[in-house]
């Protein structure tokens, strides 16, 4: 896997958690989609929370990316790590994640 591919399984997994989130038909319904259901809202206002979701789950996704990419803290501690597969293959050694975490979470 390449520092891309990290970034860009993170920005899929946003975009799952926003699906399940507001997926009311599913028989595996989430504790989030319930209770937003719940909360009886028009198109609108589900547009307009489903927008609100998105923009806080990139901002969580990239500082996460950028924390991993020691660009920024993880709470008060500010390291670079070393990210491999499973196999033991490099994905990140540090600085490699930032430009596409970018890309992905603000540019897309």
């Amino acid at each position: 896997m390449t520092s891309e591919q990290f970034v860009k399984n993170f920005y899929l997994e946003k975009q799952n958690i926003i699906s399940l989130s507001f997926d009311t038909q599913s028989e595996y319904r989430t504790l989030v989609s319930t209770k937003i259901e719940e909360l009886n809202l028009n198109e609108i206002e589900t547009e307009k929370l489903k927008e609100i979701f998105s923009h806080l789950l990139d901002d969580t996704f990239y500082t996460i990316l950028l924390g991993l990419d020691g660009s920024t803290s993880i709470g008060s501690t500010q390291n670079t790590f070393t990210i491999y597969d499973e196999e033991k293959n490099l994905i990140s050694e540090g600085g490699d994640l930032e430009g596409y975490a970018y890309e992905y979470f603000h540019e897309k």
